[in-house]
């Protein structure tokens, strides 16, 4: 069987035009990088592109339908989702301010373990329901019936390696020293920034609707 290289393409297109969208993904990656550093960062954009994953295999087994029609299923989700961006904004918000990398000793009370980084990233990415809805939209209306489930399921590897490179490079560019310094310059307001970020990407993540 030939692979549908067209499908392939216009649905991974399709999928890095709304991945380079500002989200509560962005938000993470942009915080971490600030706070904790490059290794942080990639860590919590391994945890981002492994959700994906997850979001295919419900997809994949219809479960991502199953979530589109039950209003108590999406607002269950949903609203966990949300619970937890405020969680992580208050968190940002209540936070010290980044240290300059150049005090090595107090970097240090700001060092974050490749776990917990993973698994900020990971829920961060799990938790949102629009993917759930985006994924559905994305193969129904652009992935043949008739494709097999060996290139769907390679479809979502792609995506999520797409997504893990993106993010990976917005690590590498937001932990650069003379981006840091920027953000350094901002003190306290840094935090209240990134949290308060966090916050309204909450509050509209718990007032959507299903489209």
């Amino acid at each position: 069987m030939e692979f549908p290289w067209i499908e392939f393409f216009t649905i991974v297109g399709a999928f890095g035009i709304g991945a380079i969208s500002p989200g509560p993904d962005f938000a993470m990656v942009l915080r971490q990088s600030i706070a904790y550093g490059r290794g942080a960062a990639i860590f919590t954009s391994a945890g981002i592109a492994l959700a994906i994953l997850v979001h295919g295999t419900y997809t994949l087994l219809g479960l991502g339908l199953i979530i589109s029609q039950s209003i108590i299923l999406f607002s269950a989700l949903k609203y966990v989702g949300a619970a937890y961006l405020i969680w992580l904004g208050y968190k940002a918000i209540s936070a010290p301010p980044p240290i300059a990398p150049t005090d090595l000793d107090q970097l240090k009370d700001q060092e974050m373990g490749a776990r917990q980084a993973f698994g900020i990233g990971f829920l961060t990415n799990l938790l949102n329901p629009k993917a759930a809805l985006f994924f559905l939209a994305l193969f129904s209306t652009l992935v043949s019936a008739e494709t097999a489930l060996i290139f769907k399921a390679s479809y979502f590897v792609a995506m999520a390696v797409l997504l893990f490179i993106w993010f990976a490079l917005v690590s590498l560019f937001f932990t650069t020293p003379k981006v840091r310094k920027i953000f350094y310059r901002m003190g306290v307001w840094f935090n209240r920034a990134t949290g308060g970020a966090l916050i309204l990407l909450a509050l509209k993540l718990a007032v959507a609707q299903k489209e």
